[in-house]
Order: structure tokens, then C-alpha cells, then sequence
């Protein structure tokens, strides 16, 4: 019996125009989305929509594409498309929760803003970065980087593609020795921070503070942690966990494996972009992997799969 993994994007794949269809189109998508713009008093309509400058801010950025990202789940649910199990790359492990039923929409959304002007304001402006190194195993570059302080790995993302966060010079020697090291290529990211590193341990501590005052609810299904890859099913374990997240390393292409591992055959990557999709391939082609990025797509992903 096949197993179904709903997927979510994190920072990085927001788009303007995003989820503007699913408004037109859908009673209970509009919901979501007009719920937010009362919780958050931030026209998300406009922000999410429209051309801006505001949608690639963090501040902004983590909220729009989790309200987004949970009115396309809503729908899917709503058509009868559910889960055995989520999992979300950093920021999209909120929509996990949520889908997981441990979180509510409401809650993941405003807790989101709160994270990203906690992660926004973390490190100054112009000291701290990251990069994509292309063409290294995850073992090259611990061993390449691990006598160059400051710099550390925030992201496994899938078999080749490797990313590096920290303070700007550091992540700009490591640069140089893993390409010496044999990388294809290392390319900077257009990123406000260096995200995932231990520059931000202050901010998850935060974020804990924050979490204290948000009601979790009993996971209905798992979900897969970024902070250890591993199953969640103890509700109990998801606060400490995320309060860690934003200063470890993602582990998505161990979570992958895992869930394959445990038998998820079927993964759907709700969200603008096809990133996730794109991770798969070069993880394991063998599984299924749809993608709803826009209204077209739900037909299609339902009549298949339901």
C-alpha cells in the first residue's frame, strides 16, 4: 500500500503571484489567506500577489509563503487528498506541523512572522552569508571546512548540492578551499542572513520564548524533524526542536531517505516552485513525486491520487 508524503518549501521558492489562483478559485484557500491578513494586520493579498519589495524581506517572507503553502493543503484536503506523513525544508516543517494536525494554521503563521523578524534581526547586514557548493559530498565538505571557524553546513539538501553558512569572510575562504577541494562550482546566495548557523543560536532561543505561549495539539500523523531527520510523534518534542532548527544544519536529504526507507513511496511538494521536486530526482527517482504549485495542478494530483 502506497504511503503519501505532503512536502513543503522553504525560503527561497516564494514568488509574487503565488496562491493568487488557488484565492480565485477556492472559498477555503481565501480563508486562509484572509484570516492572515487580520492576524498579521499586513495586506497579504498584496504581498503575495503583486510585484514587491517586501516578499523576499524574512519578515515577510516566512509568513506569506506559510499562509500560501497551508491554503493549497487546505484544498487538497478538502478534495480528500491526505497524508501519512509531512515534512517541510526549514521554514516549510511549520506547514508539516500544521498538516500533522500538532499546530494550527493561525498559530503557524504568526509564529512564523515572529520567527522571521527574529532570524532577520539576528546577525548585522553584510556579515554573514551563504553559498551552494555543487559536486561535493556532505563528508568532503566537513572535512574541507572543519578547521576554518566561523563556517559551518546549513543544508543537505540532496546528493551534489550542499550548502555553507556563517560569517561572510569565513564562508568566503571555505569557498576557495572547497573548490580546491574539487567542487564543481561554489555559488553565494542572495540570502539577508546567515541562516542555519550557529550566528543564530540567540534568535532560537527567542524563538523558545515565543513558543512557550503556542498551543500545540497531538500529532494525528508524523512528521520528519530537519534537526535530526528523524520521525516526530510525541508532540511534546516539537518546541525544543524548533527552537534548535534555526541554528542546525537541514537534514532534508536524510529525511528523505528516511521516510523512503520507512516505505513513503508517494511525495507531494505543495508550494510555488518545483525546488523540492527538483532535490528528489537526484536523491531517488524511483518514488513519485507531484507538485502543486498553482490551481491546474490540484485536478491533476487528485484524480491520480484519491
Amino acid at each position: 500500500m502506497s504511503k503519501i508524503v505532503f512536502m513543503f518549501p522553504g525560503q527561497g521558492a516564494q514568488k509574487a503571484g503565488m496562491g493568487k489562483d488557488f484565492y480565485e478559485q477556492s472559498e477555503t484557500a481565501r480563508a486562509v489567506i484572509d484570516k492572515a491578513t487580520e492576524l498579521l494586520d499586513i495586506d497579504m493579498k498584496a504581498l503575495c500577489f503583486e510585484e514587491n519589495d517586501k516578499l523576499d524581506q524574512t519578515e515577510y517572507t516566512q509568513a506569506a509563503l506559510v499562509t500560501v503553502c497551508l491554503a493549497m493543503e487546505h484544498v487538497l484536503r478538502e478534495r480528500g487528498l491526505k497524508p501519512d506523513v509531512t515534512a517541510g525544508l526549514s521554514l516549510g516543517e511549520y506547514c508539516a506541523i500544521a498538516s500533522a494536525g500538532g499546530m494550527t494554521t493561525e498559530d503557524a503563521i504568526t509564529t512564523v512572522r515572529k520567527r522571521g523578524i527574529l532570524m532577520q534581526n539576528a546577525v548585522p547586514g553584510g556579515k554573514g552569508s551563504m553559498a551552494a557548493v555543487l559536486g561535493l559530498t556532505g563528508e568532503a565538505i566537513e572535512t574541507a571546512i572543519e578547521n576554518i571557524d566561523g563556517v559551518s553546513i546549513a543544508n543537505y539538501n540532496c546528493p551534489g548540492q550542499i550548502v555553507i553558512t556563517g560569517w561572510k569572510e569565513s564562508v568566503e575562504k571555505a569557498s576557495e578551499v572547497l573548490k580546491e577541494a574539487g567542487a564543481k562550482r561554489v555559488l553565494p546566495l542572495n540570502v539577508s542572513g546567515p541562516f542555519h548557523s550557529p550566528m543564530l543560536e540567540e534568535a532560537g532561543q527567542e524563538l523558545g520564548k515565543v513558543l512557550e505561549n503556542v498551543e500545540l495539539s497531538p500529532l494525528e500523523i508524523p512528521y520528519v524533524t530537519n534537526v535530526t531527520a528523524q520521525y516526530v510523534t510525541d508532540i511534546s518534542e516539537t518546541k525544543e526542536l524548533l527552537a534548535k532548527q534555526v541554528a542546525s544544519s537541514v537534514r532534508w536529504q536524510q529525511s528523505i531517505e528516511n521516510m523512503i526507507a520507512d516505505g513513503a513511496d508517494i511525495f507531494v511538494e505543495i508550494g510555488p516552485g518545483r525546488t523540492l521536486a527538483g532535490f528528489m530526482r537526484k536523491i531517488n527517482r524511483d518514488v513519485k513525486v507531484y507538485n502543486v504549485a498553482a490551481w491546474e495542478d490540484v485536478d491533476k494530483v487528485v484524480s491520480e491520487l484519491c
